[in-house]
């Protein structure tokens, strides 16, 4: 049976079927080479895959090169439209020509970089519109730089995660990802507490939801308002939300989302 080149144990994950019982199904991941990783095993090689695009195992060159723009990403070798395709097959079937250097690029940034890793959830549960959850991570932050624990040093603050940027995602901000997904009352939520936006400007039950919750707007510059943030396409979200009409028409029309209002 074909092992894994990097623990040499069958490429199989141990898992718990519906009925707590145990049980094996395939996870192989099969890269240009020929050589075979579970699928964990070599992402924990990602910090030197993403800079070599070599096979860790047999040293050869497994990038092939496809048009399109180069990753964004200083953990990645900067090739122009490199790609690392492989033949993954796990519990849902099998994959072919899968290009697994997002998810190694990914895994490079985040291990050089743990500190973003409430960031990078903060903007999944913005696209989601999860808002209990957002202000969970946020007061979770502020909880986790007052005690200054042991290793946390780097750890950000709640403003420095509303204003982060993903560099994996083109430099978006919570904001510009709650307008591509439509998700209005995160919208309001982050120019409750990222922006200059007067308090007079927000409709009455956004007020009332946020002393409900208990969430105090926070003393803005005009130089950190979330609003003036851009992508790496020069995009403010009220140009997202422009580009995309229709559902954010009242929005535009009322200001809210422009940088000097």
């Amino acid at each position: 049976m074909t092992a894994c080149k990097v623990c040499e144990q069958p490429l199989v994950l141990e898992v718990e079927d519906d009925d707590d019982e145990q049980e094996f199904v395939p996870d192989d991941l099969e890269i240009v080479c020929g050589c075979h990783f579970h699928w964990q095993c070599l992402m924990d090689q990602a910090a030197e895959l993403a800079k070599s695009l070599k096979c860790p195992s047999c040293d050869a060159e497994i990038a092939t090169h496809t048009a399109g723009p180069s990753a964004s990403n200083p953990h990645v070798q900067a090739v122009p439209g490199a790609a690392i395709l492989a033949r993954y097959t796990n519990e849902g079937g099998i994959q072919e020509n899968y290009d697994i250097l997002p998810e190694v690029a990914e895994e490079a940034y985040v291990g050089a970089n743990p500190e973003v890793l409430p960031a990078r959830a903060f903007h999944v549960m913005c696209s989601a519109g999860d808002i209990n959850n957002i202000i969970e991570v946020l007061r979770d932050a502020e909880r986790t730089r007052a005690e200054q624990t042991e290793g946390y040093e780097r750890a950000l603050s709640a403003a420095q995660i509303i204003r982060y940027q993903d560099s994996l995602e083109d430099s978006k901000s919570g904001l510009h990802l709650a307008i591509e997904k439509e998700q209005e009352e995160v919208v309001w939520l982050l120019l409750w507490m990222a922006s200059t936006l007067s308090t007079e400007s927000f409709p009455e039950l956004v007020v009332q939801a946020a002393q409900t919750m208990g969430i105090e707007r926070p003393s803005v510059l005009k130089s950190e308002d979330i609003r003036t943030l851009k992508d790496n396409q020069g995009r403010t979200a009220e140009v997202v939300a422009a580009q995309m009409g229709g559902f954010w028409t009242a929005l535009l029309q009322s200001g809210a989302l422009r940088p000097d209002a």
